[in-house]
């Protein structure tokens, strides 16, 4: 039985060795695209690199769009040489795997696994890494993806920041209406904070009572306070559940890269103390009636 058709981006000049692999691929059925840089990778199933001498291999460590690359698709390095250090280093980035120039088949054999694994990789990522009471990415998933942007900003600088919101109410409203309810609010507490952030910030759930979200670049880092705050007014008006008004409040906190450090697991655990450490204000629970404060918004029916 034929192998599936697969989509390859072959990045850099061209030679002998690419030219054979890319012939043989576009034998195969397969849609073979020529780019001088990464940025299609996310429209591939897989990228090939050449590194013909070891020096191109250590300049390709340096590639600043090869850990993203790597996120979104299965990448293979054809390399003449190298060594296990300059290797492992790629391996961290997220590579595949290094090829030694050969029969086109075998290189050909060596994309297919990639790819593979890579799907395999995104089907775990997505049973494991999804909070199902919100359809968010959980803890998990958010670390991960702070690790590859932080990766990515040791190459190009750019402040960022983590904003940890710990949210109460829940157990309020779980006390009046039930546990159901108590979960269809936090539902609409994320679709609430998700409608006031641009599509490239992250937003996850990293506990039952809180959220994180990553501004992953900002034009100053001001702008996290600034943001912050928007979202915690975002969470002012009450939502409606089981036909009743359900009031919620935050406390945030806020771990700024690269003054507060280059490691995720840091900067969430300084975000959430700082979280943690702050009062709530306002009412846990059910609002005493839709007469106090502005009426529940528009994406909050009833539900």
């Amino acid at each position: 039985m034929s192998s599936p058709a697969l989509s390859l981006l072959v990045v850099g000049a061209a030679d002998d060795v690419t030219d054979a692999v890319t012939a043989a691929c576009g034998g195969a059925g397969w849609t073979v695209t020529r780019a001088e840089t990464t940025a299609e990778a996310t429209r591939h199933d897989a990228v090939l690199l050449r590194a013909p001498t070891t020096q191109a291999l250590a300049r390709l460590c340096q590639h600043p769009g090869l850990a993203q690359a790597a996120f979104d698709s299965a990448v293979l390095v054809l390399a003449d040489d190298g060594d296990d250090e300059t290797e492992a280093h790629l391996l961290r980035l997220g590579v595949e795997g290094l090829v030694a120039p050969g029969a086109p088949a075998l290189v050909m054999r060596a994309i297919r696994h990639a790819v593979e694994r890579k799907r395999a990789e995104r089907a775990a990522r997505t049973a494991y890494a999804t909070d199902l009471a919100t359809g968010l990415p959980h803890q998990a998933q958010l670390l991960e993806h702070m690790t590859q942007l932080l990766a990515l900003r040791e190459r190009e600088p750019a402040p960022m920041v983590l904003i940890v919101l710990r949210v109460e109410g829940y157990a309020g409203a779980a006390a009046q209406l039930g546990s159901e309810s108590a979960n269809i609010l936090r539902r609409k507490v994320a679709v609430r904070l998700r409608s006031v952030l641009r599509a490239s910030d992250v937003v996850a759930a990293i506990a039952p009572d809180a959220f994180g979200v990553l501004l992953g670049r900002l034009v100053a880092p001001a702008d996290g306070e600034r943001v912050a705050a928007k979202l915690v007014r975002s969470l002012q008006q009450p939502f409606v559940v089981s036909s009743q008004p359900c009031a919620v409040a935050a406390a945030v906190g806020l771990a700024h890269y690269p003054e507060h450090g280059s490691d995720a697991g840091a900067l969430l655990q300084r975000a959430s103390t700082q979280a943690g450490a702050l009062a709530v204000p306002g009412r846990d629970g059910p609002a005493a009636g839709t007469g106090r404060g502005p009426g529940p918004a528009a994406n909050d029916a009833s539900a």
